[in-house]
């Protein structure tokens, strides 16, 4: 299992939680990110997230995969975010 989702796991995070939590990475990261702070994730576990995914980027893929979403929205989504970022 991917660690990233073995943590939501962990923290009962439910399935349906979990594929939300991806989809929404998939759609808008900054989303995605203002999701998995109202989840009530212990915030050391929180910060192990965040460091699997600084450290290993790929753990995202592998876990939007897993989940059955599609990994080119998740590039897409980076790009904008990118663009956002550079105006």
């Amino acid at each position: 299992m991917n660690p990233i989702i073995q943590i939501l796991n962990e923290s009962n995070i439910s399935k349906e939680k979990t594929q939300e939590l991806f989809q929404a990475l998939t759609e808008n990261p900054m989303m995605a990110m203002a999701l998995i702070q109202t989840m009530g994730i212990a915030p050391e576990k929180l910060q192990q997230i965040m460091g699997l995914v600084m450290t290993n980027p790929n753990l995202i893929k592998e876990a939007v995969e897993e989940l059955g979403l599609d990994f080119s929205k998740v590039e897409a989504a980076k790009e904008k975010l990118k663009e956002g970022l550079n105006k």
